[in-house]
């Protein structure tokens, strides 16, 4: 995607709540030659030593100063400060001062919090337009939405550590209010408001794929459902939930691989690909892999182990 930067692969803490977060302690400022190189190469837009994930990240300073950039803004970080990073969005955070520098990095998979009771508002974060770096002011402006976005990360960061009875339904819900925080306090309407009424003329479209996740779908008959022509149909489905109907076939097809996998130890993965309509197995690892970043087996193998 982009060959100057290194892709981070993220390996989740907890595979069902897909998603990573650590502590980071460090001394080791950058060089002022170190620093120099990197801003020359931002202005001139290269992006040498810059990676990205498919993950949404957010950082919360501690203690210190980090410096953060984005391919059109830089940002310096300071204690209580966070930045969000959009999912695939290059970026580079640098020790810019010689003092003990602290802070929490939060990596989440926000695809895996779809699902039809949240898909409404889930679409905002879909990130068609722009990526999610630009709700930023949000937290540098508005001091109310940091403070407890900072809590919440906080809370996430405890939980996590402490695996109390409960605790995914703890993570899950507080990533859920960071961005219910975001999408309440978005004052300068950065993300995409204006898909909801298409969203509900799509309505009739969603809940046949979900009754019938186990057929053969085909587009042209699901477009006549609400009207439309293929194409028009295609391209609309894109704009109002963020991703192509393919991909959210394919999405929701894993989706219920997941829970007969977490639901049914009898059944055989063949059997299990069958029954949301991946009748080739071969493509139903890959597409399994595409979600999980691990096999159907494996995924399996990780619900009988303890989370690390």
């Amino acid at each position: 995607m982009y060959p100057e930067m290194r892709y981070e692969h993220v390996v989740y803490q907890n595979p069902f709540l897909a998603m990573r977060i650590w502590q980071i302690d460090s001394q080791n400022q950058a060089s002022e030659e170190t620093l120099r190189r990197l801003q020359q190469d931002w202005r001139q837009k290269r992006y040498f030593d810059w990676h990205y994930h498919e993950e949404v990240e957010l950082v919360l300073i501690l203690e210190g100063e980090l410096t953060a950039f984005f391919r059109e803004e830089r940002q310096t970080l300071c204690a209580g400060d966070v930045a969000l990073f959009g999912s695939s969005e290059p970026h580079m955070t640098l020790q810019v001062k010689d003092e003990t520098l602290s802070y929490i990095v939060l990596q989440i998979d926000l695809r895996k919090y779809w699902d039809p009771s949240t898909l409404n508002s889930m679409q905002h974060f879909s990130e068609v337009i722009r990526p999610l770096s630009c709700l930023n002011y949000i937290y540098m402006d508005n001091e109310d939405a940091r403070t407890q976005t900072a809590d919440l990360i906080c809370e996430i960061y405890k939980e996590m550590n402490d695996e109390q009875i409960g605790y995914e339904l703890a993570v899950s819900s507080r990533i859920k209010n960071i961005l219910l925080l975001l999408l309440r306090n978005d004052t300068r309407m950065q993300l995409n408001y204006n898909n909801n009424r298409l969203l509900e003329r799509l309505q009739p479209a969603i809940d046949f794929v979900e009754e019938h996740l186990g057929e053969k779908l085909s587009v042209a008959e699901i477009s006549g459902l609400v009207n439309m022509s293929y194409t028009h149909f295609v391209k609309t489905f894109k704009k109002a939930v963020g991703m192509s109907f393919t991909d959210f076939v394919v999405f929701k097809r894993i989706k219920k691989a997941e829970q007969q996998l977490l639901t049914n130890d009898e059944a055989s993965i063949a059997e299990v690909a069958e029954s949301v309509g991946i009748s080739n197995i071969g493509h139903f690892y890959d597409m399994f892999r595409r979600f999980n970043d691990c096999s159907p087996k494996q995924f399996k193998d990780r619900l009988r182990s303890p989370v690390q």
